[in-house]
């Protein structure tokens, strides 16, 4: 498949309209010297991982003033870095990061390996992540192929094969595409093209600097792409969340298992999930209370699955003894919990007021 668009114009456009990202070195910097850190390249690429760079921003420069080095986290507790990611969703990315820069610190002396192939050996690293780490952090030529990119690529190649078979494809092309010199900052043009000129809907295509080479756009089929290929029904699981409020406004908590969906994260007691779950059954309660049902239950969206939580609350004397494994959380120590999204949406719901957010 042949395609006529120029790096060169690219770049051009990039270095005019770079994104000021806090993770980002721009190009005029990069073009007087001044190199990405490795460190920050990887903790922003792990957690733009199905996250928007809105939501990323105050997470990111959190983070790296609390753990400025990649030895500084790693000698971070796993309950802080947890407490920390809350909120960012995908759970164990966060653990896989505190595994990464263990690995990092303890058997590469501090420094992150600086091509694919040893960057992919690092835990929680993969094809993606290691391309984009070894091409922006290290000026490596390769392919990185992010959504937007996968986006920015079917439409200048009028590609109409469905996602995610496409993918070989894209990768193909990005890997033709890609310039010997310039390659991070290729990577991230790229990336900025999609995200705000070759945007899913009503792409600015009189201001893309690859307007002339599209084939989707001489096409009239642009906006339609990329195919996608219809998505299986998800299944609709139930469950029920205990929240347990004591007289001093703490409520009780407990930690999830360190293994599985929201693994090591903080939780009001809650039951197995599943689609024939109960939602009714007290003989789950964590305490001998007087629960109540609130009104509306909880719905979140997994991956894979829709979740229903039927929310049961109680009111408990300020003497009450918290379950082995539980925990009482004073008010004001809740916003600093690990508690997932999901969870917090339980507990707005029990305590009738919202739960405050991670950041």
């Amino acid at each position: 498949m042949n395609i006529t668009a120029n790096p060169a114009e690219l770049l051009t456009w990039y270095d005019r309209h770079a994104r000021r990202l806090p993770w980002r070195v721009p190009p005029e910097d990069r073009a007087h010297g001044v190199v990405p850190d490795p460190y920050r390249v990887w903790l922003s690429e792990v957690m733009l991982q199905q996250t928007t760079v809105a939501a990323v921003r105050s997470y990111f420069e959190a983070f790296t003033k609390k753990w400025p080095t990649v030895k500084a986290l790693a000698r971070a507790a796993e309950e802080d870095v947890m407490k920390a990611w809350a909120g960012l969703g995908y759970y164990s990315r966060a653990r896989n990061l505190k595994k990464c820069a263990e690995t990092v610190a303890d058997d590469f002396g501090g420094r992150f390996p600086d091509d694919e192939d040893g960057l992919r050996q690092l835990p929680g690293v993969g094809p993606y992540t290691a391309a984009a780490i070894a091409a922006i952090a290290f000026d490596r030529k390769a392919a990185v192929v992010d959504g937007n990119i996968e986006r920015v690529m079917t439409r200048l190649a009028a590609l109409e094969t469905p996602l995610p078979q496409a993918k070989p494809q894209i990768r193909a092309l990005v890997e033709k595409l890609t310039p010997e010199g310039r390659p991070g900052d290729f990577a991230q043009a790229m990336m900025d093209l999609g995200a705000t000129i070759c945007t899913p809907r009503k792409p600015a295509c009189a201001l893309c600097p690859w307007t002339s080479h599209c084939a989707g756009r001489k096409q009239g089929i642009a906006e339609s792409l990329p195919r996608k290929a219809p998505k299986a029904e998800k299944p609709t699981r139930k469950g029920m969340a205990f929240v347990a409020i004591r007289e001093d406004g703490a409520v009780l908590l407990r930690r999830r298992p360190p293994r599985g969906l929201l693994g090591g994260m903080s939780e009001p007691p809650t039951t197995p999930w599943s689609e024939e779950a109960e939602t009714d059954n007290l003989g789950h309660a964590p305490l001998p209370l007087e629960w109540q049902r609130s009104a509306a239950d909880v719905r979140h969206t997994f991956t894979h699955f829709h979740l229903e939580m039927a929310v049961w609350r109680a009111k408990a004397p300020s003497d009450t003894a918290a379950p082995d494994g539980h925990w009482w959380s004073p008010p004001a120590d809740l916003d600093g919990e690990a508690l997932p999204t999901v969870m917090r949406k339980a507990l707005a719901e029990g305590i009738g007021k919202p739960a405050a957010k991670a950041r």
